[in-house]
């Protein structure tokens, strides 16, 4: 059935007493039907013409609708699929950048700012400590650290802060001081070494 592009309910019943109508009314008219019958009945005729217009508008309508609630169905469940699936390749690409830049989603601990120095002994000294072996206390006095400092320098022609016989400091080369500290054995390390030892050994733990 052809589909309709107007609503019938909207359709006025023709004049079918004016002129335009004359022929039709000719074509009705007879012994037994006069004029004004002829005219009641093209009447009830267009009037039962529309009416099997308007049932076709009714189910035409309700067919669009329901056709129209199916796309909107479709649409929103193809909405749903594309953003399902950007947010697995989202989380994907995050799991990926994870694993491949651990220490950008390490976790900063709530921390104070220090309010003391940060005690660094050397490589050698903390490999000691994680395996559990025996270190000398001098690797953690003020002498022992400051050689750390000066041996992990990877320019010689760097220069140092470094003390001086009289307690003055002064700027020197690192390559001048390279073996100038030796390691003291605890037996004979001074009292005034050994109690600036005993705090750095136990952060450094």
């Amino acid at each position: 059935m052809p589909r309709l592009n107007s609503d019938p309910n909207l359709n006025i019943c023709p004049d079918y007493a004016d002129n335009t109508f004359a022929d039709m009314r000719l074509q009705l008219t007879n012994k037994n039907i006069n004029e004004a019958q002829a005219i009641a009945i093209l009447k009830n005729i267009w009037q039962a013409d529309n009416n099997i217009t308007k049932d076709q508008w009714m189910r035409q309508v309700e067919e669009d609708t329901e056709w129209q609630e199916h796309m909107n169905r479709l649409n929103e469940e193809e909405q749903d699929r594309l953003e399902q699936d950007h947010l697995e390749e989202d989380e994907a690409a995050w799991k990926e950048d994870r694993k491949k830049n651990k220490f950008k989603y390490t976790s900063i601990p709530q921390r104070d700012v220090p309010t003391q120095p940060v005690v660094i002994p050397s490589a050698y000294t903390t490999r000691k400590l994680e395996k559990g072996d025996f270190i000398e206390l001098w690797y953690f006095t003020n002498a022992g650290l400051d050689d750390t400092k000066l041996k992990s320098s990877v320019n010689d022609d760097a220069m140092i802060m470094a003390a001086l016989a009289g307690g003055e400091t002064a700027w020197v080369s690192a390559a001048s001081m390279c073996n100038t500290s030796t390691v003291v054995d605890n037996q004979n390390l001074p009292f005034e070494d050994f109690c600036q030892a005993c705090p750095h050994i136990i952060t450094a733990m």
